[in-house]
């Protein structure tokens, strides 16, 4: 009798140890889906920002092909030979089509990122400024004004090699990390579809100009055809 019921009492202990240890785990589960479900929250949701949509289809120690969805752009073309200045007028003129200067005279939300191009056409001596449209404007954006000198050009899905880089994006640094990217390109031996469009890169900008630490920039490079297999197409 006696040991009966010291082993129901040795059971008794036993379930509620591992009881204990399974509300423990449950609770250890609930707690970091919380830690996950926040961290979601302050870069997607909180942060209000929304961005081009893509998916990694490479990655190396300096870069990572992207692979992005269709997209839609407003894009300010600006004749000027300084990046920074031409990131400047063209945004200036971007950020008045976001404020209301359309004929709908709607107001977008700030998006990024504020993605700075060189005209293929005339490269360093004209620059393309473009703000990404949100989700809900890719199938008719609102017109902008004509006096703004703004074009709505839509993107296919492409793939584009991607090197990013922390402080200001500044003319005395585009040429160090365009050209660690192409050099980053060469070693993968990607044929001529890189080398062809090498002089064709864009900078993307996700900080606001009063944002000192932690700032994210980044080069983009068309890879063209180069990742066929994971479904990539030239954007050109």
């Amino acid at each position: 009798m006696c040991d009966e019921v010291r082993c129901t009492h040795h059971q008794s202990v036993v379930e509620s140890f591992f009881l204990n240890e399974e509300e423990k785990k449950m609770k250890m589960e609930k707690y970091s889906s919380l830690l996950f479900i926040c961290f979601l929250c302050v870069i997607v949701f909180c942060n209000g920002i929304e961005t081009p949509q893509f998916t990694v289809i490479h990655t190396e120690s300096d870069f990572e092909v992207r692979l992005y969805r269709e997209s839609s752009w407003m894009s300010a073309p600006v004749r000027e030979m300084s990046f920074e200045k031409a990131t400047k007028l063209g945004f200036h003129r971007l950020y008045q089509y976001i404020r209301g200067a359309n004929l709908n005279s709607s107001e977008l939300m700030m998006t990024a990122p504020v993605l700075t191009s060189i005209n293929p056409k005339t490269r360093e001596s004209e620059y393309i400024v473009r703000y990404y449209v949100p989700m809900e404007f890719h199938g008719v954006a609102p017109r902008p004004s004509t006096d703004l000198n703004l074009q709505f050009v839509k993107w296919i899905s492409h793939c584009v090699a991607v090197r990013k880089f922390s402080g200001f994006a500044a003319d005395n640094n585009l040429n160090k990390e365009v050209e660690s990217l192409v050099n980053s390109l060469g070693k993968l031996q990607l044929g001529d579809s890189v080398a062809l469009n090498k002089h064709q890169y864009s900078i993307a900008q996700y900080n606001a100009s009063t944002h000192t630490v932690g700032r994210l920039n980044e080069v983009w490079m068309d890879v063209g055809s180069a990742f066929i297999k994971e479904g990539c197409r030239s954007n050109h």
